[in-house]
């Protein structure tokens, strides 16, 4: 069910002044999420799990919110970045058509199987997941020359592992379709292409997903409709939609093996500050 209330002056400007870190917050996922494929999930989840936190919502219900949130504004950032990697003949569309039916379907399973367990179970869970992708991606090796690919009904089971995962902590799936594709023997740049229009079917599964797990929560916020937080989402993607098109273009500049290290490098550093906050 969608909260509202009638706020006092003091709400109201306690709202303004979030909603500029919302901005800032959607600047800096949209950057991420054209140069990384990520969908900015890596970022806006802990970031506003700690915000969420700190404006007083329920504890036990900020990584819930910060998650669903996240997948939200993800639907709008991916049309901007997807729209800018197509520009550059990065997405591959046959990969996407074969990859979307499991990715959706493990969306939706990930994002209500996430909220109806406690918050912190899905911190730790998120914090785990981030390492263990720096660590294949970093220190995986070059993956089989022969390697390719796999048919429809791989490529079913890979999507509905990784959407269900990346629903799951609110991440878009980005930070493991890019790896996976990597895996493939696809280039960087076509990976984080194709990663990127994945990620706007998963995230729009996970999003209803999320509203449908926290429709009858008690203790929402105002503004909320199950663990989708509006003032939050709206902040995000009036940032993010424009900063995606410009980490896009970056993708396009700079060398493969340094958007590679840029990626692991900003793995760790999310999963360090989620593991010991």
């Amino acid at each position: 069910m969608v909260r509202s209330a009638h706020p006092t002056i003091m709400e109201i400007i306690t709202l303004l002044q979030m909603f500029s870190i919302y901005l800032g917050i959607g600047i800096t996922a949209g950057i991420l999420a054209g140069l990384l494929g990520i969908g900015g999930g890596l970022v806006v989840v802990p970031a506003l799990s700690f915000i969420f936190i700190a404006q007083g919502f329920a504890p036990s219900l900020a990584m819930h919110l910060a998650a669903g949130t996240s997948l939200a504004s993800i639907c709008v950032t991916s049309l901007a970045s997807v729209k800018t990697h197509h520009k550059y003949e990065a997405v591959l569309w046959e990969n996407v058509k074969i990859f979307t039916p499991g990715v959706v379907i493990g969306a939706m399973i990930g994002a209500m199987l996430s909220g109806s367990l406690p918050g912190d179970i899905v911190r730790i869970l998120f914090s785990i997941f981030v390492f263990a992708t720096a660590a294949q991606l970093g220190f995986g090796g070059s993956p089989a020359p022969e390697r390719r690919f796999p048919s429809p009904r791989g490529a079913t089971i890979a999507g509905t592992t990784i959407g269900g995962i990346s629903a799951f902590l609110g991440v878009g799936g980005g930070s493991l379709i890019v790896p996976y594709l990597v895996w493939c023997n696809i280039p960087i740049r076509q990976a984080v292409g194709t990663s990127s229009a994945c990620g706007l079917p998963l995230a729009v599964a996970g999003t209803v997903g999320f509203i449908i797990s926290g429709w009858n929560v008690e203790a929402l916020p105002a503004y909320s409709t199950g663990f989708i937080y509006w003032p939050a989402f709206l902040g995000i993607v009036l940032s993010s939609t424009t900063f995606a098109k410009i980490g896009a273009r970056w993708a396009h500049r700079l060398s493969m093996p340094l958007l590679r290290n840029i990626f692991v490098v900003f793995l760790c550093s999310v999963g360090l500050h989620l593991l010991f906050r």
